[in-house]
């Protein structure tokens, strides 16, 4: 289920690229699970947490998380890189309440017609049959609706920003791309995609038509089978190239960030 806040817009550029390990059933999350994709093209951005500067210059084409976050109240502002303080912000500042359950993903991108703005996901983390893998394809693109292609077929038709669909199929690799609705020419891929079984893969089109840039992000949820194993936690994608240590601190200040990011799992619109 998706929902978009306009209010945030451009909240998941301050995606640091930390990469957590899969979660075992003994560190199974309190709170809720939280990742971001920053999927704003050539947006850089300061931001401050209840007046506090927490993230400095960052900048898109990363993936953070999956983080476990606790619960809370929080108020963001986001402002333009090297701004002196919040006192000017271009987005916000907005106030936030993160309850505690729940397994999500906040992007920053742009809409249709390539505006800024944030969209939260609720992911499905439910368990999947033995011997199958689940596919979820998130349209969060400048771009109007495509259709997306596994081996030249069309496996998902029409899909418009910012919505998404899932399917549940065999696992293995596949050949994948998009292209605009009722055409089979890639604007994007065509991208090979390693769909374990028992996981939940997601990928997201982002970036703007118009300029050029569009892509292809990946996040796996790992542990999904059927029969028991471990709890869903595991994660890949744009930000997993990243093996700095710092990662793990900046993925600390972005837990405290966006703590009250996620509120409940059914569509809701907040303004700016």
């Amino acid at each position: 289920m998706q929902r978009s806040l306009f209010a945030i817009g451009a909240v998941a550029a301050l995606g640091a690229a930390s990469v957590a390990a899969p979660a075992t059933a003994a560190e199974a999350p309190a709170g809720a699970t939280l990742s971001v994709l920053h999927g704003v093209p050539d947006l850089t951005v300061d931001v401050y947490v209840n007046g506090t500067l927490t993230l400095d210059d960052f900048a898109p084409g990363t993936l953070a998380g999956p983080l476990d976050l606790p619960a809370g109240d929080y108020q963001l502002a986001i402002t333009a890189a090297d701004a002196a303080d919040a006192s000017a912000p271009v987005i916000g500042p907005v106030d936030v309440k993160l309850e505690a359950g729940g397994n999500y993903t906040a992007t920053a991108n742009l809409d249709a017609a390539g505006q800024p703005t944030a969209n939260f996901f609720t992911n499905d983390v439910s368990t999947i049959e033995a011997g199958k893998t689940r596919l979820t394809v998130r349209h969060v693109a400048a771009a109007p609706a495509v259709d997306v292609l596994a081996g030249g077929a069309a496996i998902v038709q029409n899909l418009a920003n910012p919505a998404e669909a899932s399917l549940t199929t065999d696992p293995g690799m596949v050949s994948a791309a998009v292209a605009a609705t009722g055409t089979t020419a890639p604007v994007i891929g065509p991208a090979d995609l390693n769909l374990p079984e028992g996981t939940s893969t997601i990928v997201y089109a982002w970036g703007s038509l118009e300029a050029g840039n569009l892509a292809l992000a990946t996040q796996t949820i790992e542990g999904l089978h059927s029969s028991p194993g471990a709890v869903p936690g595991g994660q890949s994608g744009l930000a997993a190239q990243d093996d700095d240590g710092a990662a793990v601190g900046m993925g600390a200040a972005l837990l405290v960030l966006l703590a009250g990011a996620v509120a409940a799992a059914r569509r809701r619109t907040v303004r700016a």
